[in-house]
This record gives C-alpha cells, sequence and structure tokens, in this order.
C-alpha cells in the first residue's frame, strides 16, 4: 500500500496582499529608485586617499607684525593712560548740532511774504560761510603780504635845500658836493674799464717773436735726442720701483698688522684722555660758548639791520639795473634871483617814471629801439618825371 501525503497551499496571504497592492494608500507616494551619480562625476571626484598640502599664504596676514606692534604700542600707552593723536582729534573736533532744523522756503504763491526787490542795494545772501564759498559769493582772505609796501620810501622825495632857486650859501655847497663825489664815482668806473679793455705791451707781436714761430718747426731733431737720455732714466726708476714691491713675508704681514692695532691703541687712549680732560675745562667751555652766543646776536642784529637798509634800495626786479638819475644842480653863477628869471629843468614824467622805479613798483626799462625790416622803395612819378 503507498503512502498517501495530503498537500495544502495556502492562498489566503498572497490574495490579502494583491488588495493591498490593489488599494495603496492615498497619502503615502510611491518610492523611486535612488538615483546614481554620471560616470563623468565619479570620474572627477578625488579617490586619493592622501589629504591635499595646508595652504600657508591663506592664513598669513599682510604687515602682521607691524600691526601687532602698534596694537601692543597702543594697549602700553591706554594703560599709562596716554590718548592717541588721532582720538585727540576726533574730540576736540567741533560737535555738530543736529537739532537745528534747515530754513523751509517759502512757497510762491504765498501772499503774505516778504516783498523784495531784486534791483535794490540789499544783499539778502545767507550768513552760511559753506553756501557764500559755493556760490562764490565769499571774499577770498587777502594775503598779509599784500598790504606791505614794496618800498619804505615816499610817493614824492623832497629835493635837498640846496636845490632851491634862492639856497643857502652852505646848502648849495653840499649839494654840490655830493654831484661831485657822484661823477668821481662815474669816472673811476670809466677808468677801470678802459683798463680792463687795454691791450699789453708785452703782448704784442715783435720781429723776435715771429721768427721764433717760423723756425719752431725745423728743431725738433735735435730736441728728440735730448729727449733719449731722460727716457732711458725713467726706465731706470721703474725697474726699481717693480724690485721694491715684492711679496711681503709672513713675518712682515704680522709686524705690520701688529703695528695698526697698536696705532688704534694709542688713538683710542688719547681720545679717551681728551674726554676725561674736557671735564676740568667746563669754565672755559661755557665762556666759549657764551662768546659764540653773543657772536650769533650781532650778527642777527646786523642781518636785520641790512634788511631794514635794503627795504630802501630799489630790488632788481628786471634784467636790467636801477640807474639813479642826474642831480638837479645849477652851478653859483647859473642861479637866478627871482622865479621869473628860473629856468625850468628836467622832466615830471621822467621824474615819477625814476620813482615808480625806485620804489619797487615797475622794473627798470628802457626805450624800445624800432628797426626797419624792410628798406623805404622811392619811386619817381610820372608827374615829377615830366618836370625833371
Amino acid at each position: 500500500m503507498t503512502p498517501c501525503f495530503l498537500w495544502i497551499l495556502d492562498t489566503q496571504k498572497k490574495h490579502n496582499r494583491r488588495v493591498n497592492a490593489a488599494q495603496p494608500d492615498e497619502g503615502k507616494k510611491r518610492k523611486r529608485k535612488a538615483s546614481r551619480p554620471l560616470r563623468i562625476d565619479l570620474i572627477l571626484q578625488k579617490d586619493s586617499l592622501v589629504p591635499p598640502p595646508k595652504d600657508i599664504l591663506a592664513y598669513q596676514q599682510p604687515n602682521a607684525k607691524k600691526l601687532r606692534r602698534i596694537a601692543q604700542k597702543a594697549e602700553r600707552l591706554a594703560a599709562k593712560g596716554v590718548v592717541p593723536r588721532r582720538q585727540k582729534q576726533l574730540l576736540n573736533r567741533r560737535p555738530t548740532d543736529r537739532t537745528v532744523k534747515k530754513a523751509v522756503a517759502e512757497a510762491n504763491n504765498n501772499p503774505a511774504r516778504e516783498y523784495y526787490d531784486i534791483w535794490g542795494q540789499e544783499s539778502t545772501v545767507s550768513a552760511d560761510p559753506w553756501y557764500l564759498q559755493q556760490t562764490g559769493k565769499k571774499l577770498v582772505k587777502r594775503p598779509e603780504k599784500l598790504n606791505e609796501k614794496p618800498s619804505v620810501l615816499p610817493a614824492v622825495e623832497v629835493i635837498a635845500p640846496g636845490g632851491s632857486y634862492n639856497p643857502d650859501f652852505f646848502s648849495h655847497q653840499a649839494l654840490l658836493q655830493e654831484a661831485h663825489k657822484v661823477e668821481v664815482q662815474k669816472k673811476k668806473k670809466e677808468d677801470k674799464l678802459e683798463k680792463q679793455l687795454a691791450v699789453n705791451k708785452e703782448d704784442k707781436a715783435t720781429e723776435e717773436s715771429n721768427l721764433r714761430e717760423q723756425v719752431e718747426g725745423l728743431l725738433e731733431e735735435e730736441n728728440e735726442e735730448e729727449d733719449l737720455a731722460p727716457a732711458k732714466e725713467d726706465d731706470e726708476v721703474a725697474l726699481a720701483a717693480i724690485a721694491v714691491t715684492q711679496k711681503k713675508t709672513e713675518k712682515q704681514i704680522k709686524k705690520e698688522k701688529a703695528e695698526k692695532l697698536k696705532e688704534q691703541q694709542r688713538l683710542t687712549n688719547r681720545r679717551q684722555t681728551e674726554q676725561q680732560q674736557q671735564l676740568f675745562q667746563l669754565r672755559s667751555i661755557k665762556a666759549s660758548i657764551r662768546q659764540q652766543e653773543e657772536k650769533t646776536k650781532s650778527k642777527q642784529m646786523q642781518r636785520k639791520a641790512k634788511q631794514e637798509a635794503q627795504k630802501a634800495q630799489p630790488r632788481r626786479l628786471g634784467k636790467l639795473k636801477f640807474q639813479a638819475p642826474d642831480l638837479d644842480v645849477q652851478l653859483s653863477d647859473e642861479l637866478a634871483g627871482s622865479l621869473r628869471q628860473l629856468k625850468p629843468e628836467g622832466s615830471i614824467l621822467k621824474d615819477r617814471f625814476k620813482s615808480l622805479q625806485k620804489r619797487n613798483l615797475i622794473e627798470p626799462r628802457e626805450r624800445a629801439k624800432f628797426k626797419r625790416k624792410l628798406k623805404v622803395k622811392y619811386v619817381e612819378k610820372r608827374a615829377f618825371k615830366e618836370i625833371t
């Protein structure tokens, strides 16, 4: 008898699974497959296990040492209670009043506004300096040097008493003496110039000097024979110098080094003794300092006096120097007894022009010299030719 097996297949679970799969929950979404990275991205990824080297430059700060020193110095000063200069300037800065409101401009259609005459003389400019500066209505501050006069001389100089039409005898003689000194100085300058331009008689060419110049190229052979002997002597001196400049021995080098050290030691000792002796010369040093200060004070006084004297002198303003005009002087026999007999001399225009130059108001000038570039062409007219 064959054995009999009963097989039971449980299909209930599969049926439940199919029902559940056919009716999924509305709130849950279906899960998708996880997206893989592209192949190209995987190739470009880093697969090395060695870490990259540390970038030192990324951690460095320019001027770090200097900034650290400045910060340390600021900390030390703050500990002592010293305020830095920049902070002092900020503290001393004038505080601005932020509560002041700007002036509101009135409307043009306001009938109660004030009447303003645009052609009137009164100016209704704001007193705000910034507004005046930006609008160009603020007056430029005049430099103090422009208030100083270029010369201390008066505009009109009064002539000496000797220049009167009927002067005193002594005052007239004093004016003549002054004019005589001016003429003597001019004569000295002219004589000096003539001496400088004069030709020296010794420099003039003579027959002997002309003959020497002509024969100068013919005597060269004799001179060459005479020059051979000193050339040999020079060669012997050069050989002797070469023999002297031989290489020094080690003993000589050490000896020279020791002598050099001794000389340096002697100089240092001498310097120390001189410094010690200066302690006993304090009185004389003080006296010399006092004398030097007095000399500097006297030089300063002289310099100031010279500057004050130069204020009355004409300065060099152009390429020409100022030339003082000649004194208007009349001789004793030329004097007139009254104003009716007086002859006018000089020119008022020239006198004023020279006064402006002397007071450094204009530069010294000369009369312009006009040159005709083209020659004047003379042509005889036909009417003139007929007559001639």
